[in-house]
Protein backbone atom coordinates (compact mmCIF):
# COMPACT_ATOMS: atom_id res chain seq x y z
CA UNK A 1 0.00 0.00 0.00
CA UNK A 2 2.69 2.52 1.00
CA UNK A 3 4.57 1.80 -2.22
CA UNK A 4 1.50 2.83 -4.23
CA UNK A 5 0.60 5.90 -2.15
CA UNK A 6 3.92 7.55 -1.27
CA UNK A 7 4.88 8.68 -4.81
CA UNK A 8 1.48 10.40 -5.15
CA UNK A 9 1.86 12.64 -2.09
CA UNK A 10 3.56 15.57 -3.93
CA UNK A 11 0.79 15.61 -6.56
CA UNK A 12 -1.87 15.45 -3.84
CA UNK A 13 -0.20 18.37 -2.06
CA UNK A 14 -0.10 20.43 -5.28
CA UNK A 15 -3.76 19.79 -5.97
CA UNK A 16 -4.74 20.54 -2.37
CA UNK A 17 -2.68 23.74 -2.40
CA UNK A 18 -4.33 24.91 -5.59
CA UNK A 19 -7.76 24.22 -4.12
CA UNK A 20 -7.38 25.81 -0.69
CA UNK A 21 -4.53 28.24 -1.51
CA UNK A 22 -2.98 27.96 1.93
CA UNK A 23 -0.04 25.68 2.67
CA UNK A 24 -1.04 24.60 6.19
CA UNK A 25 -4.65 23.94 5.20
CA UNK A 26 -3.46 22.01 2.13
CA UNK A 27 -1.16 19.84 4.26
CA UNK A 28 -4.04 19.17 6.66
CA UNK A 29 -6.26 18.23 3.73
CA UNK A 30 -3.67 15.80 2.36
CA UNK A 31 -3.20 14.29 5.81
CA UNK A 32 -6.97 13.81 6.15
CA UNK A 33 -7.02 12.23 2.70
CA UNK A 34 -4.22 9.81 3.55
CA UNK A 35 -5.82 8.90 6.87
CA UNK A 36 -9.09 8.16 5.14
CA UNK A 37 -7.33 6.14 2.43
CA UNK A 38 -5.44 4.04 5.00
CA UNK A 39 -8.52 3.42 7.14
CA UNK A 40 -10.62 2.48 4.13
CA UNK A 41 -8.02 0.70 2.01
CA UNK A 42 -10.11 -2.46 2.12
CA UNK A 43 -13.02 -0.58 0.48
CA UNK A 44 -10.94 0.41 -2.54
CA UNK A 45 -12.18 -0.97 -5.82
CA UNK A 46 -9.93 -2.18 -8.59
CA UNK A 47 -8.63 0.68 -10.65
CA UNK A 48 -6.29 3.59 -10.33
CA UNK A 49 -5.03 4.31 -6.81
CA UNK A 50 -4.18 7.80 -8.07
CA UNK A 51 -7.75 8.50 -9.17
CA UNK A 52 -9.09 7.05 -5.91
CA UNK A 53 -6.84 9.29 -3.77
CA UNK A 54 -7.68 12.38 -5.83
CA UNK A 55 -11.37 11.56 -5.42
CA UNK A 56 -10.98 11.38 -1.65
CA UNK A 57 -9.01 14.63 -1.59
CA UNK A 58 -11.49 16.42 -3.84
CA UNK A 59 -14.49 15.27 -1.79
CA UNK A 60 -12.82 16.33 1.46
CA UNK A 61 -12.10 19.76 -0.01
CA UNK A 62 -15.68 20.17 -1.19
CA UNK A 63 -16.91 19.24 2.29
CA UNK A 64 -14.56 21.83 3.82
CA UNK A 65 -15.76 24.51 1.37
CA UNK A 66 -19.36 23.78 2.31
CA UNK A 67 -18.61 23.86 6.03
CA UNK A 68 -16.65 27.12 5.84
CA UNK A 69 -19.34 28.74 3.69
CA UNK A 70 -21.94 27.77 6.27
CA UNK A 71 -20.03 29.10 9.29
CA UNK A 72 -17.74 31.72 7.76
CA UNK A 73 -14.03 32.08 8.38
CA UNK A 74 -12.51 33.12 11.66
CA UNK A 75 -8.87 33.78 12.41
CA UNK A 76 -8.05 34.85 15.95
CA UNK A 77 -5.70 37.81 15.99
CA UNK A 78 -3.49 35.97 18.49
CA UNK A 79 -2.79 33.24 15.94
CA UNK A 80 -1.82 35.61 13.14
CA UNK A 81 1.59 37.08 12.53
CA UNK A 82 3.04 40.01 10.62
CA UNK A 83 3.39 37.91 7.46
CA UNK A 84 -0.39 37.62 7.26
CA UNK A 85 -0.63 41.39 6.80
CA UNK A 86 2.48 42.07 4.73
CA UNK A 87 2.70 42.51 0.97
CA UNK A 88 4.92 40.20 -1.04
CA UNK A 89 7.96 41.56 -2.84
CA UNK A 90 7.32 42.76 -6.35
CA UNK A 91 9.13 40.00 -8.19
CA UNK A 92 7.90 39.14 -11.64
CA UNK A 93 7.52 35.39 -11.19
CA UNK A 94 5.67 35.70 -7.93
CA UNK A 95 3.39 38.38 -9.33
CA UNK A 96 2.69 36.35 -12.46
CA UNK A 97 1.96 33.25 -10.36
CA UNK A 98 -0.37 35.20 -8.12
CA UNK A 99 -2.11 36.76 -11.13
CA UNK A 100 -2.70 33.36 -12.71
CA UNK A 101 -3.92 31.90 -9.40
CA UNK A 102 -6.31 34.82 -8.90
CA UNK A 103 -7.67 34.44 -12.40
CA UNK A 104 -7.94 30.69 -11.89
CA UNK A 105 -9.89 31.36 -8.69
CA UNK A 106 -12.41 33.39 -10.73
CA UNK A 107 -13.34 30.29 -12.69
CA UNK A 108 -16.37 28.35 -11.49
CA UNK A 109 -15.33 25.57 -9.09
CA UNK A 110 -16.37 22.81 -11.50
CA UNK A 111 -14.22 24.23 -14.31
CA UNK A 112 -11.36 24.94 -11.90
CA UNK A 113 -11.30 21.36 -10.64
CA UNK A 114 -11.25 19.88 -14.16
CA UNK A 115 -8.50 22.24 -15.32
CA UNK A 116 -6.31 21.48 -12.30
CA UNK A 117 -6.76 17.72 -12.49
CA UNK A 118 -5.98 17.51 -16.19
CA UNK A 119 -3.54 20.36 -16.87
CA UNK A 120 -1.63 20.37 -13.59
CA UNK A 121 -1.97 16.85 -12.21
CA UNK A 122 -1.90 15.20 -15.65
CA UNK A 123 -4.88 12.93 -15.04
CA UNK A 124 -6.57 11.42 -18.05
CA UNK A 125 -10.07 12.56 -18.95
CA UNK A 126 -11.39 9.21 -17.72
CA UNK A 127 -9.59 9.47 -14.37
CA UNK A 128 -10.73 13.09 -13.91
CA UNK A 129 -14.28 11.97 -14.67
CA UNK A 130 -13.98 9.30 -11.97
CA UNK A 131 -12.55 11.78 -9.45
CA UNK A 132 -15.36 14.26 -10.07
CA UNK A 133 -18.04 11.61 -10.64
CA UNK A 134 -19.16 13.11 -13.96
CA UNK A 135 -19.23 11.82 -17.56
CA UNK A 136 -16.09 12.13 -19.71
CA UNK A 137 -17.95 14.40 -22.14
CA UNK A 138 -18.70 16.80 -19.30
CA UNK A 139 -15.01 16.80 -18.36
CA UNK A 140 -14.09 17.71 -21.93
CA UNK A 141 -16.63 20.54 -22.20
CA UNK A 142 -15.73 21.97 -18.77
CA UNK A 143 -12.04 21.82 -19.66
CA UNK A 144 -12.67 23.60 -22.94
CA UNK A 145 -14.71 26.33 -21.25
CA UNK A 146 -12.15 26.68 -18.45
CA UNK A 147 -9.23 27.04 -20.85
CA UNK A 148 -11.12 29.56 -22.96
CA UNK A 149 -12.21 31.62 -19.98
CA UNK A 150 -8.76 31.56 -18.38
CA UNK A 151 -7.19 32.62 -21.66
CA UNK A 152 -9.62 35.55 -21.88
CA UNK A 153 -8.80 36.53 -18.30
CA UNK A 154 -5.05 36.39 -18.97
CA UNK A 155 -5.24 38.35 -22.21
CA UNK A 156 -7.25 41.12 -20.58
CA UNK A 157 -10.15 43.09 -22.00
CA UNK A 158 -10.92 42.92 -25.69
CA UNK A 159 -11.13 45.98 -27.93
CA UNK A 160 -14.67 46.93 -26.97
CA UNK A 161 -14.24 46.67 -23.22
CA UNK A 162 -12.88 49.18 -20.77
CA UNK A 163 -9.31 48.75 -19.74
CA UNK A 164 -7.53 49.59 -16.51
CA UNK A 165 -4.75 51.26 -18.52
CA UNK A 166 -4.97 55.04 -18.62
CA UNK A 167 -3.37 56.87 -21.52
CA UNK A 168 -1.42 59.95 -20.59
CA UNK A 169 -1.58 62.83 -22.98
CA UNK A 170 1.34 65.07 -23.57
CA UNK A 171 1.14 68.65 -22.24
CA UNK A 172 1.93 69.87 -25.80
CA UNK A 173 -1.31 68.54 -27.28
Amino acid sequence: MLVQVEPLIPALRRYARSLVRERAAADDLVQDCLERAVSRWHQRRDGSVRAWLFTILHNLAINQFRQSAARGSHVPIDESNEDDFSVAAAQDQKLMYRDVMNKLAKLPKDQQAVLLLIAVEDLSYADAAKVLDIPVGTVMSRLSRARERLQQELEGPSNGEASNIVSIRSARE
